[in-house]
């Protein structure tokens, strides 16, 4: 099944939204991410405040929406894409990993600027709660369970796995006040990225198996 192309409307706020993340991205690494107050972000991106806030509840969010970019829907549309036969298990986590590991240069200042500020990198790791909705309708329509909550239970622990490895990915060293990786706030994240989202989500591997035959005839 092919999916329709957006229409105007939808095309509209999609360019609204990609205005106003460049917008705070550009403003919170000429200022300073404290200094990137929303009415200036909002009339750098040529709309108003109200405008704005339809779209972001703060400027954490608007800065880190450049790292994020719409991931949610890409994963759901990477499982998707995955061959029927496909273990459903190794297709989200495949998903996951690769959509994670994928960051253009506004992502990657971005990514900087979250690993200097307890605020943002808390607006990060919330981020992950939107993987669920998009994956859920995905995983419904593979499992053929559209009543059945198998589906929401499954991508609710994907989002919480994938923040499990998030956290663990930005936590500071034990030794923070000594390690030279931490310095005036900058946590150096620490380890592969696309490793620790797949050790996390193995966990899930049996329960995935589970409804998959569970949906066999």
């Amino acid at each position: 099944m092919t999916t329709p192309p957006p229409g105007l409307r939808e095309r509209k706020k999609q360019a609204t939204r990609e205005a106003l993340r460049e917008a705070a991205l550009r403003l919170a690494v000429e200022r300073g991410p404290d200094q990137a107050r929303v009415e200036d972000i909002a009339e750098a991106a040529g709309v108003s405040p109200r405008t704005y806030n339809n779209y972001f509840t703060s400027r954490e969010q608007a800065i880190v929406s450049a790292v994020t970019a719409d991931r949610e829907a890409r994963i759901a549309a990477a499982v998707t894409a995955r061959p029927a036969g496909a273990r459903l298990a190794d297709a989200v986590t495949e998903a996951v990993a690769e959509q994670y590991a994928q960051t253009g240069e506004g992502a990657e200042r971005a990514l900087l600027l979250v690993t200097t500020r307890p605020a943002l990198r808390e607006a990060f790791l919330d981020t992950t709660a939107a993987i669920e909705p998009p994956l859920t309708t995905v995983l419904a329509a593979r499992l053929g369970d559209s009543g059945a909550p198998t589906a929401r239970v499954l991508s609710a622990s994907v989002a919480a796995a994938v923040r499990i490895a998030l956290e663990g990915w930005l936590a500071p060293p034990e030794n923070a006040e000594a390690d030279e990786s931490v310095t005036g706030g900058l946590v150096v994240p620490s380890g592969s990225l696309p490793d620790r989202l797949r050790a996390a989500l193995a966990a899930l591997a049996p329960a995935f198996d589970a409804a998959e035959r569970a949906a066999q005839p």
